[in-house]
């Protein structure tokens, strides 16, 4: 008769520890505990989280879900060993998209896959996780660790998250109240964010730069330029859908400008963006003189320093509300009626 040690023995002489799988989980729920708010009513290790939502005050609540993950971002996090980022990329890619319908974030579940579980590089993983929770004020509430020898190389891993945020029926932003005349504000995005990274890692690697090299132009190394993670928009637009009326709002991921502003417009409108009306981060100026691109073709792969977009016919209100929070931000454009522009989006380069 095998004893509970010897009954795991055939599963780890093929590649799945299953100890250490336990292990890991008994290491992470501090972390975990760290993320949760009055509406978790349970403990890590069940077959699935509960969560009591708050209904107080609301006449028809709305589920608002996303799901998302971290893309080849996380080859540069292999090759930087740097794994205390790319958790919070995780969480800001689901709860930013959430956000954008005047969801509060309420509880989040990550998904960590590798070949195998290596001391250290989870743990890392999941701070970020944690953090980024701690960050949109939402739970983490539960997840999945897979172990799957042969699927991954060694030393690599894949992400994703998933996301479950709540807004009353009467306060949800869907883009369809905006109008001619309303503003366009930008909020400024920590960095690349969590897009473009397959062109990001091609201009690195014909860089010749490594990534404890000062990044040309910035402040802080290569790795940390590259790696830095995803704005979390969750409390500064939470506190200004409180103070301000907000008619539509964007999460600036793949495809840029041209990409992601017409999701929220109506037919019969478009959006004049000022191109130099916001402040451009050093990195992104790198990336199109290194790949030598121009403007368009930088807004429609990248944020370009603009992480979120808020359409409101209050810019003043809504920029002293951002700063009382320390978000950066800037007027970057105006709704305008469409008439015969061919897209939503109409970029205006200086001459």
């Amino acid at each position: 008769m095998s004893d509970a040690k010897g009954r795991a023995d055939a599963y780890k002489a093929a590649g799945v520890d299953i100890e250490a799988g336990n292990a890991f989980v008994g290491r992470i729920k501090d972390m975990v505990k760290s993320t949760f708010t009055p509406g978790v009513v349970t403990e890590i290790g069940g077959f699935g989280g509960l969560f009591r939502p708050d209904l107080t005050g609301m006449e028809e609540p709305l589920l608002v879900s996303g799901a998302d993950g971290v893309g080849t971002k996380l080859k540069l996090a292999f090759l930087f060993d740097k794994h205390d980022t790319v958790g919070i990329d995780l969480v800001a890619m689901s709860v930013n998209d959430v956000l954008v319908q005047g969801a509060a974030p309420l509880f989040f579940l990550d998904y960590f896959a590798t070949g195998r579980l290596t001391s250290g590089v989870p743990e890392a993983v999941v701070s970020g996780v944690a953090e980024g929770c701690r960050q949109s004020q939402c739970a983490l509430l539960g997840g999945e660790t897979a172990e799957m020898p042969g699927f991954y190389p060694d030393g690599e891993y894949d992400l994703s998250g998933f996301c479950v945020g709540m807004v009353d029926r009467s306060r949800l932003v869907d883009g369809k109240t905006v109008r001619p005349g309303d503003a366009v504000v930008g909020l400024a995005s920590s960095g690349i964010h969590s897009n473009g990274y397959s062109l990001v890692r091609k201009l690195f690697d014909q860089s010749g730069l490594r990534g404890d090299d000062a990044f040309p132009g910035g402040e802080k190394s290569v790795a940390e330029t590259l790696l830095e993670p995803t704005r979390i928009y969750t409390r500064s637009v939470l506190h200004l859908l409180d103070k301000v009326q907000v008619n539509g709002m964007v999460h600036v991921t793949g495809g840029g400008f041209y990409d992601n502003i017409p999701r929220v417009l109506p037919e019969d409108v478009a959006v004049q963006v000022e191109f130099g009306s916001w402040p451009m981060l050093p990195v992104f100026d790198w990336l199109r003189k290194q790949g030598e691109l121009s403007w368009p073709e930088m807004l429609q792969i990248f944020n370009c320093s603009v992480g979120y977009v808020v359409i409101t016919p209050e810019p003043d209100a809504a920029l002293e509300v951002l700063a009382q929070h320390g978000q950066p931000a800037h007027v970057i454009g105006e709704v305008v009626e469409r008439g015969d522009l061919e897209e939503q989006v109409e970029i205006r380069f200086p001459r």
